[in-house]
């Protein structure tokens, strides 16, 4: 999402006359896009403004904040980050060239609400990549879980109309894109106030309709994240398992194995409901890669509880896990609970649960060992001049030895190396 909403201001800002620099030493105006979602990542950026400022002494650019932490802090940032010229929140993408404007002559903010919920489409050269495109489906939040402070800087749940969807799609298709990712902070929430464009499709929710309306356009590659459990339904899997060009990948959040602390999160759900949605995505024709996210150390998790997450993991038998130590976020319910895990114990959970995922995914990515796997080559490999990279369908890293010629082609490649959190191979042709 925030990649996204980089590209969007980038856009923004060209179409009002501004060029893009090559580096912040050359820039007259840096804006840097902040993340609130774990208390580093805003650390981070205020250290950065201050590093840009240091670098540049009386030649120093013009700083500005965009994001959730703008959004959050609004103009108490002047004080916490004195370099900072302009705050822009989330809704303010698409007035940022009116903001430099008026910090020329002194500092300001904006911290309203977008006019319209989604900017218009991005010209090829303002997307992170010419292969692979984010299309936001849905932005916000409803559900208000304990820990997290999303809600707060991205607002309510709004959903793009479908045919506006449909249209980015079919245009991305044309300019030559092999691969989307429909995106929203709860993706399979979406919910249009009209469900109008995918209409004739069959689906139990108005996402499955918008998975096979999408399909249907013959982009050759979708995958979506990230899903919600509570909102998450088995006519997802059979829309995958019914179109070929929809990625066997889900991404599906699960943070707990213990429904008492499910429920201090106030997640919706119980262990109960999210190995329902796990049998139907290892139930499914296709082999469909399952990854999710684990909070460890959370407000009042006791050491059995953290062994019944271990036990889940075990259980579902994830092919990559985001872990996380619970970082308290001002302002959310959670924040409000004594933090009763020591950092020490956190990390000896982190490491725990980081070693048993190691394990279970080397096995797993063992059954790759000689197989031969489709990858979208994005580009070369930071690793080799002499490797391309790119990702399965099923969203696994592959480097592997190619001609730079097969660079935004999908290519047959025989794996013969495994690596921690990605396969090696050799490209055996182009489809």
């Amino acid at each position: 999402m925030n990649v996204s909403d980089s590209e969007r201001a980038a856009s923004t800002l060209c179409k009002n006359g501004f060029k893009l620099a090559p580096s912040t030493d050359s820039a007259d105006v840096v804006i840097i896009n902040t993340c609130s979602v774990r208390e580093k990542a805003e650390r981070k950026a205020l250290r950065r403004v201050e590093e840009i400022a240091r670098s540049r002494g009386a030649e120093a650019p013009l700083i500005g904040l965009m994001g959730c932490v703008a959004q959050l802090e609004g103009e108490a940032l002047f004080d916490y980050a004195p370099s900072v010229g302009f705050v822009a929140g989330t809704g303010a993408t698409e007035r940022i060239p009116q903001l430099i404007r008026k910090a020329v002559a002194g500092k300001t903010f904006d911290l309203g609400e977008r006019r319209s919920p989604f900017e218009g489409d991005l010209e090829p050269a303002f997307r992170h990549s010419a292969r692979v495109a984010f299309v936001p489906i849905i932005e916000g939040c409803n559900k208000f879980c304990t820990y997290c402070i999303v809600p707060y800087s991205r607002g309510r749940e709004r959903s793009r109309a479908a045919t506006e969807i449909l249209r980015e799609v079919r245009s991305l298709l044309a300019q030559g894109f092999k691969e989307i990712h429909l995106i929203g902070q709860n993706v399979n929430s979406y919910r249009p106030k009209y469900d109008g464009g995918p209409e004739k499709f069959p689906g139990a929710t108005p996402f499955s309709r918008l998975l096979r309306a999408v399909a249907s356009t013959g982009m050759p590659r979708i995958k979506f994240t990230t899903s919600f459990p509570r909102d998450f339904h088995a006519d997802i899997v059979k829309a995958i398992d019914e179109n070929e060009n929809l990625c066997n990948w889900v991404h599906l959040p699960v943070q707990s194995g213990s429904d008492r602390v499910l429920r201090a999160m106030r997640r919706g759900y119980k262990v109960v409901d999210f190995i329902r949605h796990v049998e139907a995505i290892k139930g499914a024709r296709r082999r469909i890669s399952l990854t999710s996210d684990i909070i460890v150390g959370f407000p009042g998790e006791t050491r059995e509880e953290f062994e019944d997450t271990r036990r889940l993991v075990e259980r579902c038998g994830f092919e990559g896990l985001y872990i996380f130590k619970y970082s308290a976020r001002r302002g959310t319910p959670a924040a409000k609970l004594a933090d009763t895990v020591e950092e020490s114990e956190k990390t000896d959970r982190f490491q725990s649960l980081e070693k048993l995922q190691a394990s279970a995914q080397q096995k797993i990515y063992t059954d790759f060992l000689g197989a031969e796997v489709l990858v979208l080559a994005e580009g070369l490999s930071a690793r080799s001049a002499d490797d391309l990279t790119g990702h399965t369908t099923c969203n696994k890293v592959v480097n592997f030895r190619g001609g730079r010629d097969m660079v935004g082609k999908i290519v047959r490649v025989r794996v013969d190396e495994l690596k921690s959190h990605s396969l090696y191979g050799e490209a055996l042709g182009v489809l």
